[in-house]
């Protein structure tokens, strides 16, 4: 049976006052959901407050971004050792905005995934095509490219720790989301990657999120589908009783995920 996974992305959002405002309101509407795995990103300034206030919750603290190396002359950059000093577990790397505004690269992506590796934060690895990408019928093609230059030559037990975030970039902010659909077929799509670059064990393991739009109104429809665990939430993440609904929609579909040996 799937355990969901509930990620919410705050980007450039909250001030550190707002975020333990945020933070306090979502601890009290989750702590009794402990059927479901609940991660907030606050931005970098918000960390260190959410952290204190999110001691003894289940909810998981995560960062948006971080740079490849533990320290250095990098001005501007937060090292995956900063993370880990405020008690971060998870960091979203790949992001389509961090692609298309900050132009990073697969590569790039694939020196931070393992560089979280190596720190021991857990990558939420984000792919997925734009709409010019998906009218072309390059969707799979965009998709796959992404999964193998990101992950590169990570062994099974490193990959077992990631989990992956289907986004379609045209979906994004923009009020449009995938059907159920599309995001299973993008998904299910994944499983067979994992599953051929590895096994069908971490197949099964590896959990696959949808990004894109995510509100309460879709949250179910989605997470029936068997192959979407969860969900990158942006906008949603933001308004407290959002998000609570989000994660109180996932936990009511509880299915086994489609992938078999």
């Amino acid at each position: 049976m799937k355990r969901p996974l509930i990620v919410g992305n705050w980007k450039m959002h909250k001030t550190i006052r707002e975020a333990t405002t945020l933070v306090n309101i979502i601890k009290a509407g989750v702590h009794k959901m402990t059927d479901c795995d609940v991660v907030v990103c606050p931005p970098f300034t918000a960390l260190a407050a959410v952290a204190m206030l999110l001691e003894g919750s289940k909810i998981e603290l995560g960062a948006q971004d971080m740079y490849s190396e533990p320290e250095g002359a990098f001005t501007g950059e937060i090292s995956p050792l900063m993370l880990k000093d405020v008690s971060c577990r998870y960091v979203i790397l790949g992001h389509s905005e961090r692609r298309q505004t900050f132009g990073e690269t697969n590569e790039r992506i694939h020196t931070k995934v393992a560089a979280a590796l190596k720190y021991n934060l857990l990558p939420i690895l984000c792919v997925g095509e734009t709409l010019q990408e998906r009218e072309a019928r390059k969707a799979f093609e965009v998709v796959k490219e992404q999964f193998d230059h990101c992950l590169g030559n990570l062994i099974a037990q490193e990959m077992e720790r990631v989990v992956l975030a289907y986004e379609p970039v045209w979906a994004i902010g923009t009020g449009r989301t995938a059907t159920p659909d599309q995001a299973e077929q993008m998904h299910s799509y994944l499983r067979r990657l994992l599953n051929e670059k590895y096994s069908s064990t971490i197949a099964e393991r590896v959990k696959i999120l949808y990004g894109g739009s995510v509100k309460p109104d879709n949250m179910a429809q989605l997470m029936a589908k068997p192959n979407v665990e969860g969900a990158l939430v942006g906008g949603a993440s933001i308004k407290a009783e959002s998000f609570i609904q989000i994660v109180a929609h996932a936990r009511t579909t509880n299915m086994p995920t489609a992938f078999k040996r």
